[in-house]
C-alpha cells in the first residue's frame, strides 16, 4: 500500500474522532456507543457519533412484529363485536394467546389482564402505535427459565411463567342481563315527571300508585292488594313513600293530603294536612316525614305527635319541589325543585346551608351516598341532562357527566360504589354508572316511554322501573358482595367493636 495514501488515511480518521468529542484517537466508535448508550434519552446527538444504531440485544422482534400486525389487523367492525362478545371468552382468548406467546416467543407473560378494563382504556385513550424497533438501555433478554420459585423438577410441558399464569387467581367477570326477569303491568301508571309513584320497602313489598289507588305486590308471594282508593273523595295518588321499617306508607294526594296508612292492617292511621297543591315528593327519616308540594313547600311532621306541635315549614324553592331525600345519618335533607335548584337543609334552621344553582333543569333525581359521607349526587331534565356530584362537607361542586338524556332518578348501590340511573327524553333507558371513574358498566333498555320511576329491594341487589308505558320492569343490577376496595377509616368506631 502507498505510504503516502495510509498516512492521509490515519490524518482523517483522527479529524473525525476529534470532532465527535472522543479525546483518544485511537478509541473506536464501538467502544463510543458503549459509554453513551444509544437508546438513552438524555443521549445529545453530539456525543452520539454519526450513526444511531438500535439495541438489539433487549429487543424481542418476534413478540413485538406479532403485537403490531394484529392491531394493524384489527377493524372497527371487529373492534364492536369484541367488545359484544362474552367476557369470559375474552379471557380465555387473551390467556391462550399469553401462553403461546411465553412458550414460542418466551415473552414471560405471568398475569392476563381484564378484557373489559382494557377495552375502556383504548376507548379513553388516544390510539396508540406501537413501534417494532424499541431503543432502550435495557439489554436483558428475558428468558423463560429466570425465575426460580418453581421446582425444577417439574413435569409440566409448559415454561415457569406460563405455569405462574395458568395459576393465577381468576377474577370473576361481571355480568348484567340486558333483559327484565319480571315485569308487570301498571295500568294508569301517570306519564309525570313531577311525581313518585313507586317505592319498595324493607319487608320486600312494593307500593304503587295507579290513578285514584295504591296497591301493594309482594315479592316473596307475588300477591297483589289494593291499600287505597281515593275516589271516593274525588282525590288522586302523587307520591309513595314506606317507613324505614316498613309497616307504614305514606300516600300524598293532588288534593295536598299526606296519609298515613298501615299496610299490614290495611288501615289508614292519619290524615295530614297543610299544602295547598299537589304532594309530589314525600321522605322518611325515622318517624318523622318530609313532603315537597306544588305549593312550592317542604313541611316535616313527627307522625307520632299532634301535626301543629312538631310542624315545620322549610321555605326556599320557587316552584314546585319535586325531590326530597334524607341522608344516611338522618342530619340533613336534599331537596330539588322545577326552580333548577338544589338545597340541603339541616334541622337546627329554617332556611337552606347549602344552595347549588348548577343545574340548567329540574331537579328531581337526587340520591345520597352510602359509602361517602357527605357526598351527594343530583340529575336534572331535558335542558340539563347532567348527573353532578356534591360534597356536602365542603359545599364544593366535584364532577359531572352528561348523559345525553333527561335524568329522571338516581340510586346508589348498598354494596359497591356505583350508582344507577334512569332516564327521559330522549333514550328512556337504565344507566349504571362506576364512581368516581364515572364509567358506563351497563346500558338497559325495554321502556317504550319515560323510565319516571325507580325502587331498589330491601337487599340491594334487583331495582324496579317503571314509565309511561304502563309497565312495571325489575332488573338485576347490583351484586351482593361487598367490594374488597371499601375504605375503611379509623374515624368509623363501630369497626373496632368486637
Amino acid at each position: 500500500m502507498d505510504p503516502d495514501y495510509e498516512h492521509q488515511h490515519r490524518l482523517l480518521r483522527q479529524i473525525n474522532l476529534q470532532n465527535t468529542g472522543v479525546a483518544s484517537p485511537c478509541m473506536t466508535p464501538t467502544s463510543h456507543r458503549a459509554l453513551t448508550p444509544s437508546g438513552s434519552p438524555f443521549a445529545s446527538p453530539s456525543k452520539s457519533g454519526d450513526r444511531f444504531i438500535p439495541t438489539r440485544a433487549g429487543a424481542n422482534w418476534g413478540i413485538g412484529f406479532h403485537s403490531t400486525s394484529e392491531e394493524n389487523n384489527k377493524s372497527p367492525g371487529q373492534n364492536r363485536k369484541a367488545k359484544d362478545a362474552s367476557a369470559d371468552n375474552g379471557k380465555d382468548s387473551l390467556a391462550y394467546l399469553a401462553l403461546l406467546k411465553n412458550e414460542l416467543l418466551g415473552a414471560g407473560i405471568e398475569k392476563v389482564q381484564d378484557p373489559q378494563s382494557e377495552d375502556r382504556r383504548l376507548q379513553s385513550s388516544t390510539p396508540m402505535k406501537r413501534n417494532l424497533f424499541h431503543y432502550s438501555i435495557s439489554t436483558k433478554r428475558s428468558s423463560p427459565d429466570e425465575d426460580h420459585d418453581i421446582s425444577p423438577y417439574s413435569l409440566s410441558p409448559v415454561s415457569n411463567k406460563s405455569q405462574k399464569l395458568l395459576r393465577s387467581p381468576r377474577k370473576p367477570t361481571r355480568k348484567i342481563s340486558k333483559i327484565p326477569f319480571k315485569v308487570l303491568d301498571a295500568p294508569e301508571l301517570q306519564d309525570d315527571f313531577y311525581l313518585n309513584l313507586v317505592d319498595w320497602s324493607s319487608l320486600n313489598v312494593l307500593s304503587v300508585g295507579l290513578g285514584t289507588c295504591v296497591y301493594l305486590w309482594s315479592a316473596c308471594t307475588s300477591q297483589v292488594t289494593r291499600l287505597c282508593d281515593l275516589s271516593v273523595d274525588g282525590d288522586s295518588v302523587t307520591s309513595v313513600s314506606w317507613s324505614e321499617r316498613g309497616n307504614h306508607v305514606a300516600v300524598g294526594t293532588h288534593k295536598g293530603l299526606v296519609q298515613i296508612w298501615d299496610a299490614a292492617a290495611g288501615k289508614k292511621i292519619n290524615t295530614l294536612e297543610g299544602h295547598t297543591a299537589r304532594v309530589g315528593a314525600l321522605a322518611w327519616n325515622a318517624d318523622q316525614l318530609s313532603s315537597g308540594s306544588r305549593d312550592r313547600m317542604i313541611v316535616q311532621r313527627d307522625v307520632r305527635a299532634p301535626p301543629v306541635t312538631t310542624e315545620r315549614r322549610l321555605q326556599g324553592h320557587r316552584q314546585e319541589v319535586c325531590g326530597l331525600k334524607w341522608s344516611p345519618d338522618h342530619q340533613h335533607l336534599a331537596s330539588g325543585g322545577n326552580d333548577n335548584k338544589l338545597f340541603v337543609w339541616n334541622g337546627s334552621s329554617l332556611s337552606p346551608v347549602q344552595q347549588y344553582t348548577e343545574h340548567l333543569a329540574a331537579v328531581k333525581a337526587i340520591a345520597w351516598s352510602p359509602h361517602q359521607h357527605g357526598l351527594l349526587a343530583s340529575g336534572g331534565g331535558t335542558a340539563d341532562r347532567c348527573i353532578r356530584f356534591w360534597n356536602t362537607l365542603t359545599g364544593q361542586p366535584l364532577q359531572y357527566v352528561d348523559t345525553g338524556s333527561q335524568v329522571c332518578n338516581l340510586a346508589w348501590s348498598k354494596h359497591a360504589n356505583e350508582l344507577v340511573s334512569t332516564h327521559g327524553y330522549s333514550q328512556n333507558q337504565i344507566l349504571v354508572w362506576k364512581y368516581p371513574s364515572l364509567t358506563q358498566v351497563a346500558k338497559l333498555t325495554g321502556h317504550s316511554y319515560r323510565v319516571l320511576y325507580l325502587a331498589m329491594s330491601p337487599d340491594g341487589e334487583a331495582i324496579v322501573t317503571g314509565a309511561g308505558d304502563e309497565t312495571l320492569r325489575f332488573w338485576n343490577v347490583f351484586s351482593k358482595t361487598r367490594s374488597t376496595k371499601e375504605s375503611k377509616s379509623v374515624l368509623n368506631l363501630f369497626t373496632r367493636i368486637r
